[in-house]
């Protein structure tokens, strides 16, 4: 019982950690324009898309299924991918980075916003990690055209 305060201690710093507002950019460009945008930038850094993850879908599918009479998104989409130099620069730093690996970019138009396009990605903590944040915004601002 006497490790109870720092497991609680431990959850709490857990929760505030996950409780980060993910980095984003609104447009008001198309979805299917911005995951083109998205896929191109990708490609066009050198890397290579592991997964798409149609979690809209997926959702909009499902959702009669648990009961559900909410439609959360016109479109979803996640983007997983990774960086064999990027990665390896964060994990020489921390072997434990290897948590964020692979990185995710994701691509949404809520049900409720339907002429606004939002692309963003999880913010990552300061140190080494901010090389892969960096890299992440410049594929997110390429992929809708900001400089």
């Amino acid at each position: 019982m006497r490790h109870l305060p720092i497991i609680a201690a431990l959850c709490l710093s857990a929760s505030a950690t996950f409780a980060e507002e993910p980095v984003i950019y609104e447009t008001d460009q198309s979805f299917d324009d911005v995951t083109f945008g998205l896929e191109s930038a990708i490609i066009d850094a050198g890397l290579v898309i592991d997964h798409i993850s149609h979690t809209g879908e997926m959702l909009e599918r499902t959702r009669a299924d648990i009961g559900s009479d909410k439609v959360l998104f016109q479109a979803a989409d996640v983007y997983s991918f990774c960086s064999a130099s990027v990665s390896r620069s964060v994990m020489e730093a921390d072997l434990k980075n290897v948590m964020y690996c692979p990185y995710d970019i994701f691509v949404m138009v809520a049900a409720d916003k339907p002429d606004t396009t939002v692309i963003g990605y999880r913010p990552f903590p300061e140190g080494p990690m901010q090389e892969v944040q960096q890299m992440l915004d410049g594929i997110v601002r390429n992929a809708i055209g900001i400089e």
